[in-house]
């Protein structure tokens, strides 16, 4: 599977994917991404390979020990990492390719913003909704 950054500098390839895909709400997760939740999976550093772009990539320390890597340029997160540990947590929103599985769980759901409104309840539009502007 190949997967990039939104300017498309950063490129890699991962082999497989390590652990079932998630959906993770915390805190953390939810400022990095500026979204509702990050859904990402394990990958060990021997599946993973970066293909282009390694050079441009930036690191911000979010919490003791952990890395999260993204673009210097557009600002995509790619992946994140523990300090000692053999696994990259990849960013699945930067695949470029279907990894052939869907997310198994939401991890961190204690986080949970009461915003937050997800499922099968609300529509689903192609595009934009109607109320569009």
């Amino acid at each position: 599977m190949r997967g990039s950054c939104l300017c498309g500098t950063i490129t890699y390839e991962a082999s497989q994917l390590d652990s079932p895909i998630r959906h993770c709400a915390c805190r953390t997760c939810r400022k990095a991404h500026s979204a509702a939740f990050n859904t990402s999976a394990s990958v060990r550093q021997e599946h993973f390979k970066w293909l282009s772009g390694a050079e441009l990539l930036s690191s911000f320390e979010s919490s003791p020990g952990k890395r999260r890597y993204f673009c210097s340029r557009c600002g995509s997160q790619m992946v994140a990492q523990r300090a000692d540990s053999g696994l990259f947590v990849l960013r699945v929103a930067t695949l470029d390719d279907d990894p052939g599985q869907t997310p198994q769980s939401r991890i961190w759901g204690s986080h949970d913003v009461p915003w937050l409104a997800h499922g099968a309840d609300l529509p689903v539009y192609p595009q934009w909704g109607p109320d569009h502007r």
